[in-house]
């Protein structure tokens, strides 16, 4: 049965699809970082070759299907939002989680939300009600986890985990109204700029691979660019056209609950009673902010907002 404008609504069994790979695939790369770092990868250099390989193949497959190039223009937006989203963004999440669990990451950046609703009120939108309850709910969280928690032990992984979201807020924030090539072909394209910024950088700060990284290290990037970039992206596309933006952002606060569990099950993490009651007020700032935006007209989501 087709809907008013003649195109057939997407089926329950393919939202459901969708939604399964967005939370647990990306709430899943988590710990293939984790993995690639223990597998002998260098973080940037690591970030790197992700993306780069993604945003190639990516790059290549739209091209070759006929897909605009993005223009002269647009280069530098995307550019731009390669250094936020995924230099700043995925690349600190990388160096942090050198030092800190995946799952401790993934609570970490669960607040990227609140500081995009931060954002938006520097920007001159205005929050209602729900939002605000959000955003206060979303700082006391986020003091509680970076006061008192397992990162406390860490103090470069704590700075990592700040800028993180931070850049990824700003950065999807910025890219609003700006002249950006189709939602497929900006990620691709900003993969690539992202990618080739992250590991030149990583070679200027003398990352070397000095000893050929393990099977276990090859296995975790090929996902992260496949399933992590590849997959995961274009089934939150395909989301943001086909349900309403509240449910296709709700990865924001399964995601971290996916990295927890995964975490602990599969790489022995653990997390103290203060860890787990941050991320509970983290995670309930997060649905308010989501669901005081669902009242509002949808705003373009910003490509590549995943780990």
């Amino acid at each position: 049965m087709s809907n008013a404008s003649g195109v057939r609504p997407a089926s329950v069994l393919a939202i459901g699809l969708a939604l399964a790979a967005v939370y647990v695939v990306w709430g899943s790369t988590y710990l293939a970082i984790r993995f690639a770092l223990e597998g002998g990868y260098p973080p940037l250099l690591m970030a790197g070759s992700r993306f780069i390989a993604a945003g190639a193949l990516m790059y290549a497959v739209l091209r070759l299907r006929g897909v605009p190039a993005p223009t002269r223009g647009q280069w530098p937006n995307v550019i731009a939002m390669g250094v936020l989203l995924l230099g700043l963004g995925n690349g600190m999440v990388c160096i942090a989680e050198q030092s800190v669990s995946s799952g401790m990451a993934a609570v970490a950046v669960a607040s990227v939300p609140i500081w995009v609703a931060l954002f938006s009120v520097l920007r001159g939108e205005r929050p209602g009600p729900v939002e605000w309850a959000g955003l206060a709910i979303g700082f006391v969280g986020v003091v509680w986890l970076n006061a008192g928690s397992s990162l406390t032990s860490t103090p470069a992984g704590l700075v990592a985990l700040l800028i993180a979201p931070l850049a990824w807020a700003f950065g999807s924030v910025w890219s609003r109204g700006r002249d950006l090539p189709s939602p497929f072909m900006a990620a691709a394209a900003q993969m690539l700029a992202g990618g080739v910024l992250i590991l030149a950088t990583g070679l200027l700060l003398g990352e070397r691979l000095d000893v050929p990284p393990t099977p276990k290290g090859h296995l975790a990037l090929a996902y992260l660019a496949s399933f992590g970039s590849i997959v995961g992206f274009t089934a939150y596309v395909w989301l943001l056209h086909n349900v309403r933006p509240t449910l296709a952002s709700s990865y924001a606060y399964v995601n971290p609950a996916i990295a927890v569990v995964l975490g602990a099950w599969l790489a022995a993490e653990r997390f103290t009673a203060h860890d787990l009651g941050a991320m509970a007020v983290i995670l309930a700032a997060v649905v308010a902010i989501t669901l005081g935006r669902a009242r509002k007209a949808p705003t373009p989501v910003a490509a590549g907002d995943e780990a």
